[in-house]
């Protein structure tokens, strides 16, 4: 049950995070404004994404994407549950599958409770801009790339070199 908690906790803790950074954004910056952090390169912006990651699906005049991210954050949840369940010794691992699942939550609260995402981080070389997206986003990216680096390194470690039957460990 450790590894449950772990998942869980860290999945709450983005959750609150993530609503909390949103909050600001949105009691603080007016929508569709912008805010110069570094000229030429960062801006907090208040802009709603109805789509998926870089602005996949962001339409208004559909409505079925709302349902289409729903089932697939209730599919990425139990898919994370699944794969959490034979890792009782792996927290890394628990953990940053809790990042996962703590991101897709924060962005379904977002759409549950407004019908779009709220996207604020805005990166940018000049007049080229990177989608905007905020930390709900960024801790998924986060998460699964520490999961993919932990299943990686854990399917190239050996393990313990087993000992022979005169207990000295064979080659």
């Amino acid at each position: 049950m450790r590894h449950y908690r772990i998942l869980c906790g860290t999945a709450l803790l983005v959750v609150l995070l993530d609503q909390l950074t949103k909050w600001i954004v949105v009691a603080t910056i007016p929508e569709y404004r912008t805010v110069t952090v570094i000229p030429g390169f960062f801006d907090l912006v208040n802009i709603r994404n109805r789509g998926a990651a870089f602005g996949f699906l962001n339409r208004s005049d559909i409505e079925w994407q709302f349902w289409l991210f729903l089932v697939a954050t209730v599919m990425a949840a139990w898919a994370i549950f699944t794969l959490a369940r034979p890792l009782r010794d792996a927290p890394w691992t628990n953990a940053g599958l809790g990042l996962i699942l703590g991101g897709a939550l924060g962005n379904l609260v977002d759409r549950l409770r407004l019908g779009a995402v709220v996207d604020f981080l805005d990166f940018h070389v000049n007049a080229w801009h990177w989608p905007a997206f905020n930390l709900a986003d960024t801790v998924i990216c986060c998460g699964a790339c520490f999961v993919c680096l932990r299943y990686w390194v854990t399917r190239n470690d050996p393990g313990p070199v087993p000992a022979t039957e005169g207990g000295t460990p064979s080659p």
